[in-house]
């Protein structure tokens, strides 16, 4: 009976934190007129574990299965790949396409905070789309959102493209260079001697480590300075990333989203500029989310590489964020109003809740037969706003009795009163109250 480790079930309070948490995040994506897309969670073998996938250490972590009819499939372990086989079977998506996704996907990988087996995550994408106001406004809607929930980030970005013509200037070979860029990715985790230490293992010349071991030990390595000192200022990479920073600035994100020349994430597909995202306040270790351009995979995995499919990626790391937002009260979820029977028919009951729901009042009915001062005191605590008391008395005179828990005032009042009282304090405009003024 025991769950599989890695794997949740969510249900009560920490569900509507997590159901809340995807609503900002499809209201965002609403705003940035991204449509939802839905892809299948099983999928053939042999394409999750193309040599253009997500590459060998994902493979290894992914479920695998045989059906019935002896045929190899997996789990899918990302929502990309899924992505580009929607792009496959259905060639004539007009483009730019701007979609979105939130579903889970499944890793056979190491637990910890985080990070699961079994997790939900929400992807955005932008395909069409060559210059970098795609990257850009999907660093915008990052920083959005996280403004939105409350959680200061902080955005950091490199171009691999850019990072790859630095490599080449201190003579590594591009054979080599995509192991170094993600030995550089890791300087933060396992420091410069750590570094250093992988490097020594991919038989590099001990110039070219003693160049990276320079790179890496750069004060402020800004833009300008690493153009400057390898003579790239003029590059394919430079000026792409000076297209980026030029956009961040003008839209005032040049201090949000912050340049860092050795960032280049671990997927290997990535093409161009790449971000991450990270807890300001660096109490939280994990990523909160990531992404980049990746211009080619679409293409090669559908096996049509003469043709472009200029793509953009943003995943929200959902069980990052949710493990961030954990300490925090759904309240916010609790229905705002409790309707307790006292000598009322269930029927009245029913129709008097029925009266409030249709009024867009979300309703509890609290039919637990116990003391009503127990009753008060449970509504109190669960954040609900309000207790509605349906008397036999003020029944039948047509009345109901309010109670504000907060300022905890009582008044008695009709259905219409009642609801009008509660949509003003929900905050609803005035010209929606007036027709229920008593």
């Amino acid at each position: 009976m025991q769950n599989v480790k890695g794997t949740y079930d969510y249900f009560g309070k920490e569900q509507a934190l997590r159901s809340q948490l995807q609503a900002t995040l499809r209201e965002k994506f609403a705003l940035y007129d991204f449509d939802e897309m839905v892809t299948t969670e099983l999928t053939e073998l042999g394409f999750l574990t193309s040599k253009y996938a997500g590459g060998d250490e994902i493979v290894k972590e992914m479920y695998q299965l045989t059906d019935r009819r002896k045929r190899r499939l997996g789990l899918r372990y990302d929502l990309t790949i899924p992505f580009a086989k929607v792009m496959a079977l259905n060639p004539g998506i007009e483009l730019p396409m701007k979609r979105y996704e939130i579903g889970k996907v499944f890793r056979d990988g190491p637990v910890k905070r985080g990070r699961l087996r079994e997790f939900l995550q929400c992807d955005v994408d932008v395909v069409g789309v060559k210059g970098p106001e795609a990257e850009a406004e999907l660093m915008q809607l990052a920083v959005d959102v996280f403004r939105t929930l409350g959680i200061g980030i902080q955005l950091k970005w490199n171009n691999r493209r850019f990072l790859g013509e630095i490599l080449e200037a201190v003579h590594i070979s591009a054979e080599d260079a995509l192991s170094v860029m993600l030995t550089m990715d890791k300087l933060a985790k396992i420091g410069e001697a750590g570094v250093r230490e992988e490097l020594l293992q991919k038989n590099l010349a001990e110039d070219a480590i003693a160049a990276i071991e320079e790179l890496l030990a750069l004060k402020e390595p800004t833009l300008e300075k690493l153009m400057d000192k390898y003579g790239i200022r003029n590059s394919r990479g430079a000026l792409e990333v000076q297209a980026v920073h030029e956009i961040l600035c003008k839209i005032g994100l040049g201090q949000a989203c912050v340049f860092d020349p050795f960032l280049s994430r671990g997927l290997s597909f990535y093409s161009g500029t790449v971000y991450e995202i990270f807890d300001a306040s660096g109490g939280y270790a994990s990523s909160l989310g990531g992404g980049g351009r990746y211009d080619a995979i679409i293409g090669q995995l559908i096996g049509r590489e003469e043709t472009e499919y200029s793509a953009v990626g943003l995943s929200f790391g959902v069980e990052s964020m949710m493990a961030l937002l954990g300490e925090r009260s759904a309240e916010a979820a609790a229905a705002p109003v409790v309707l307790i029977p006292i000598g009322v028919t269930a029927a009245e009951l029913l129709q008097t809740a029925a009266e409030l729901r249709a009024s867009g009042i979300r309703v509890k009915l609290d039919t637990s037969g116990r003391k009503l001062k127990n009753i008060l005191a449970s509504v109190s605590s669960s954040g609900a706003r309000y207790a509605l008391l349906a008397g036999e008395t003020e029944w039948k005179s047509g009345k109901l009795r309010l109670k504000d828990l907060e300022e905890r005032t009582e008044r008695e009042v009709g259905v219409d009163e009642a609801i009008y009282w509660i949509e003003k304090q929900l905050g609803l405009p005035y010209e929606q109250l007036s027709s229920r003024l008593p």
